[in-house]
């Protein structure tokens, strides 16, 4: 649940939050029409996306770009709160911002390889301070400065290395972009997400993925994911010592018991059976 919540808003919008939430926590941020950088104090989730299945570290920043995305917040303790700070780049604040030129160095970059997302604490950690500072002085804070604040966390980004990254999602937010629904699937095959969550991460309504996905994969949904864990658990069976429950876990299955079900039904034999065999 979320304990705490500030922002600041520019032109009717929320452009920067700070928010604090105890574990276990989904949370789901759509951002159909901006981009967004979090930075997450003292733990971090797993970040899911259209495109992005990475463990994020504490004091670690992450730059997303269009789309939904889940950050899963693992549960440790019953008292653990997680902080983080939000950053969210609309695309017409930036063309505000940028109105005349970009950056020269986003604009002629030639980027051949996508860079890492993960922005690391280093280089973003005077920044935070700023915002901590003014979030515990809202007074001083204006359009102005609120704009300041945007294009120096831009040039920070590029002298992080993360130019291609800004240049695709700044490139993004001028331009509309479809998310390929194979990409997704093959990126999250053995994660634990629902129909509804790959729906919304391919930016689509839960029938019109269902339609989508049984162009591209000529089978429905749930047969064919499930056939390609059981196909990843045969695998790990045959090659690996790994207990069964570990197996079900990593294929994407959040209950053993049910993973052992489904394996009989569409094998024929359990998962012990199967590696006996």
């Amino acid at each position: 649940m979320i304990i705490s919540r500030s922002t600041f808003d520019y032109q009717g919008k929320v452009l920067i939050e700070k928010m604090k939430m105890t574990t276990p926590y989904k949370y789901e941020a759509i951002f159909e029409n901006s981009g967004c950088f979090i930075y997450f104090k003292d733990r971090a989730p797993k970040l899911l996306s259209a495109d992005q299945n990475v463990q994020v570290n504490s004091q670690e920043a992450v730059l997303l770009k269009c789309g939904n995305h889940f950050l899963e917040l693992l549960k440790h303790t019953e008292e653990e709160e997680v902080e983080a700070m939000i950053v969210h780049l609309y695309p017409e604040i930036l063309k505000k911002l940028y109105a005349k030129e970009l950056p020269k160095i986003i604009a002629h970059n030639d980027c051949n390889e996508r860079s890492e997302v993960v922005v690391s604490k280093e280089v973003i950690s005077r920044f935070i301070e700023s915002l901590e500072f003014y979030f515990e002085n809202p007074a001083l804070i204006n359009d102005d400065l609120l704009e300041l604040k945007i294009k120096e966390l831009i040039l920070l980004l590029i002298q992080s290395k993360n130019v291609c990254s800004i240049q695709e999602l700044i490139s993004d937010l001028y331009s509309a972009r479809s998310v390929q629904i194979k990409k997704v699937i093959d990126l999250h095959r053995y994660s634990n997400l629902g129909l509804e969550d790959l729906a919304k991460l391919c930016n689509l309504s839960l029938s019109s993925f269902k339609r989508e996905f049984t162009k591209v994969f000529n089978d429905s949904p749930n047969n064919y994911i499930t056939n390609q864990k059981l196909q990843r658990a045969k695998e790990l069976l045959r090659v690996t010592e790994m207990p069964v429950s570990e197996i079900a876990y990593g294929v994407g299955f959040n209950d053993p018991l049910y993973f052992t079900r489904t394996f009989k039904k569409k094998v024929g034999s359990s998962p012990t059976e199967f590696r006996q065999g």
